[in-house]
């Protein structure tokens, strides 16, 4: 049933008359009965600014007559609290013209205040807002709360599965603030020689002013500054001066505001002179226009940098193939990708890329799966086997059955996984947004106080001194820096993450990630393969161990037990051919039975010996040593007498021991949860250095272990693949799912590792812990920056006998400290993680 949210503005009448301003209907689920709709009711009335409440059973839906409509968030809060579901669905845009941390805290704000917008997420480095609202919530009315806080945007459909046009927006962008470089230097080169080169070359000032006068020559500046501020820096005025006029403004205001007023200021004293007090006819166009250029110059870095960034993304986008070859009756027809459907017969060649998730149904090959488990080798794949679109065909050709395609594909998830990651917001984003919300209001009053201060106490010619310390202090304060601290980080870490196989869903678990103190480790599946082997079979005295092995592999071939798979496969990689066995009969949880060339043959526990009559206790040293290796021993009866002792093991995987030694290096300590009796797991966890053990352990169970470890550790991470983790998954600090694992695990999960290897977690880990390190070496540059050059802009050095911050090079200053921030944030593309 489609759900919808209608919000209207006419009135309704409540029970007394009164009109409320907002009707709202909205879907509520979880209700069951006629109390339910009663409860959510006295819910809805205790709300201020509710005037009535009518709740439909059958419809699933609560209208709700609304005093203001910005109410209708409380209105949710309450049924939620009354413990139903109001469910909310996940929007994407992409807005324009934020030059700083500022415009992203505006933007918030605005959409925030959007009926039915439970919570809104901006994102300045990819400039994309994800919001979280209430389904039915009018696009149109998020865009026109935009446009209201002056900025542009459009909303993302689903198009994680193809490129979306932000790589041609990025290059359009880098194009244009190109040519507006050019441009602002070739007209600002002129007047800057003009102005300071006469400070350098004191002849250079004479020569001017014995050719073309200095009065020429500053008309010459005028018109070359008017030039490039109206042409390249307009820009700036564009949308600073909106912002400014609506008590908003932002990184652009400053620029224009400190711009203008030297450019008005030495048009003044170019054209009107007898205005200016005697000793303060200077000009100052000089700063104007390189405070522009140089400006742009920083812009222009600042997209090539957040194009890097976004790197990651655009790389998984260019693993998807545009076309695919179809077949169509006995026809094999090229089409656009987006056009084939789930069922179609699609073909591969050697050395193309598989188009969309199938299942091979003619023709057998190898592929390159690394991008999404990391691993190297090539896969083997015949018919049967699952294959995931972007990966690589190599050297045979392929016919497979289309089963996921456009945005349900595994790569298409990657990138919607990685692409949520990277428009997240961390908490320690929280500080920064709320002294940015502050920030640049404060620095437009530090440059108007600074102007007052110089004219009050500042030595001749106070009124220009003032002028010029004002500007610098407009032009060094940095916003964009602190904006891109955070987003800029977590944007590269999150794809390298996802080039390592690590795929963040949640960008918070970053953050957390670095903090663990202990992870949880559930065994079979994680630590070991999933599947167990057979490792050892000890023939008794008398009977031949390929021919025991033979008839055992007839008795479970009738069952579907893993155990039993095991034994038939061990049985197939000696060549041993499997007879037909008659009257198979099995014992839940003991064994099974069945006649097999007309001998009767028996698998299973000592207990189901016992049952048959037979005594195991030959075996018992060999069976005590299997058991302390991990090892689960059976027992094989042929003809009623005891066969041979047989073990079955879920055997480790290759990197588990590598892995739990890295992590030990992280400084973590390592549990291990498995339903497994004590004496195996503490034999595996000797082998392994594993630090504690939680054996015997339920699924139902794994929760309360969870919250014991948390209780005694502190921070913990835990790390599962089946349907059976899902609740511990939910529990812990970061739940991290294997790639292998089950949907139910990996929807619980925090972190993915498409590998399915425990080395993921280390990387996952140490790429957390540089990650926050990166951030926090950012944020402490963007804040000491500040702190340390505003006053000196302001002249605080000029009290102690320094010199005065030129606006020009406090414009060099604003540039270079966000073009730090990036390249410092750009270091993780080369993140290695620990071995």
């Amino acid at each position: 049933m489609t759900q919808t949210l209608d919000i209207n503005n006419s009135p309704l009448a409540s029970p007394d008359g009164a009109a409320a301003g907002t009707v709202a209907s909205i879907p509520v689920l979880g209700m069951s009965c006629a109390s339910c709709v009663g409860r959510v009711e006295r819910a809805l009335a205790a709300v201020p600014g509710v005037a009535r409440a009518s709740v439909n059973l059958a419809r699933e839906r609560a209208d709700i007559a609304l005093s203001d409509a910005a109410q209708l968030p409380a209105a949710v809060q309450a049924v939620e609290a009354a413990g139903y579901e109001v469910p909310r669905q996940s929007m994407e845009l992409a807005v324009a013209d934020m030059s700083c941390a500022s415009c992203v805290g505006r933007v918030e704000r605005a959409l925030s205040a959007v009926p039915g917008v439970a919570s809104a997420a901006v994102n300045l480095a990819t400039g994309r807002a994800q919001l979280q609202v209430l389904p039915g919530v009018a696009s149109a009315a998020l865009l026109q709360a935009v446009a209201r806080a002056g900025y542009e945007a459009q909303v993302l459909g689903d198009t994680a599965w193809r490129p979306d046009g932000t790589q041609a927006r990025r290059a359009h962008e880098q194009a244009g603030l190109r040519r507006a470089l050019i441009v602002a230097v070739v007209l600002a080169l002129p007047v800057f020689l003009a102005e300071m080169g006469g400070h350098v070359f004191p002849a250079w000032h004479h020569y001017i002013e014995a050719t073309i006068g200095r009065q020429a020559s500053w008309v010459a500046q005028f018109v070359l500054t008017a030039l490039v501020l109206f042409g390249p820096g307009w820009r700036f005025f564009r949308h600073g001066v909106p912002a400014l006029l609506r008590g908003a403004p932002d990184m652009n205001s400053l620029v224009a505001s400190g711009t203008l007023a030297a450019f008005l200021y030495s048009a003044v004293a170019t054209f009107a002179p007898g205005l200016l007090p005697a000793g303060t006819v200077h000009v100052y166009y000089e700063s104007a226009a390189v405070i522009v250029a140089l400006i742009l110059l920083g812009r222009y870095f600042e997209a090539r940098a957040k194009g890097r960034a976004s790197a990651a993304i655009e790389r998984l986008l260019d693993l998807q193939p545009r076309m695919a070859r179809v077949l169509r009756g006995n026809e094999a027809r090229e089409i656009p990708v987006e056009e084939v459907r789930s069922g179609d017969l699609v073909q591969v060649r050697p050395g193309e890329r598989i188009a969309v998730d199938g299942e091979v149904v003619e023709g057998a090959s190898f592929v390159d799966e690394s991008m999404i488990s990391g691993e190297s080798m090539p896969v083997e794949k015949g018919p049967g086997a699952s294959l995931v679109g972007g990966t690589m065909n190599q050297n045979g050709a392929l016919t497979f059955r289309a089963t996921q395609v456009g945005g349900a594909t595994v790569l298409a998830q990657i990138i919607r996984m990685v692409e949520q990651a990277q428009g997240s917001k961390l908490p320690i984003q929280a500080l920064v947004d709320r002294i940015t919300m502050w920030f640049v209001p404060a620095v437009m009053s530090a440059a108007l106080l600074t102007c007052v201060l110089w004219l009050v106490f500042g030595p001749a010619p106070s009124l220009g001194l003032a002028l010029v310390n004002a500007v610098a202090v407009l032009i060094v304060a940095c916003p964009c820096a602190m904006g891109l601290a955070t987003p800029t980080s977590i944007m590269v870490g999150t794809g390298r993450a996802a080039q390592l196989g690590v795929l963040f869903r949640k960008g918070e678990a970053l953050q957390s990630l670095e903090k663990t103190s202990v992870l949880a480790v559930d065994k079979t599946g994680t630590l070991t393969k999933g599947r167990p082997e057979l490792t050892d079979l000890l023939p008794a005295p008398g009977f031949d161990r390929l021919r025991v092995l033979g008839l055992l592999a007839a008795v479970e071939a009738k069952s579907e037990h893993p155990i039993a798979r095991a034994i038939v496969a061990a049985a197939q990689a000696e060549g041993i051919a499997v007879a037909e066995a008659r009257g198979f009969a099995a014992a839940t949880g003991m064994g099974a039975g069945a006649e097999v060339e007309g001998v009767r043959v028996d698998v299973g526990a000592d207990r189901y010996m016992a049952q048959l009559g037979l005594d195991v206790s030959a075996f018992a040293m060999a069976a005590q040593g299997l058991g302390e290796q991990g090892r689960t021993p059976l027992y094989a009866a042929v003809g009623g007498r005891l066969a041979a002792m047989l073990a079955v093991a879920d055997p480790l995987r290759d990197t588990t021991a590598q892995a739990l030694r890295t992590l030990h290096g992280l400084g973590l300590k390592v549990a291990m949860l498995t339903g497994d009796n004590r004496r195996t797991a503490q034999a595996i966890a000797s082998q392994l250095g594993i630090d504690e053990v939680v054996a015997e352990v339920l699924p139902a169970g794994k929760v309360d272990a969870v919250r014991r470890l948390q209780a005694r550790y502190g921070v913990l991470a835990y790390v599962g693949d089946g349907i059976n983790d899902a609740p511990a998954l939910a529990a812990a600090d970061v739940g991290l799912a294997v790639g292998g694992g089950t949907d139910i695990a990996i929807e619980a999960a925090d972190v993915v590792l498409m590998s399915g290897d425990l080395a993921g977690v280390a990387a996952a880990i140490d790429l957390s812990r540089a990650t926050m390190r990166n951030i926090r070496q950012n944020l402490f540059w963007a804040f000491a920056y500040n702190v340390a050059l505003i006053p000196v802009a302001a002249g605080v050095l000029y009290l102690f006998g320094g010199p005065l911050l030129s606006p020009v090079f406090a414009a060099a200053a604003m540039a270079l400290s966000s073009v730090f921030v990036l390249g410092n944030a750009l270091r993780l593309r080369r993140f290695r993680p620990r071995a």
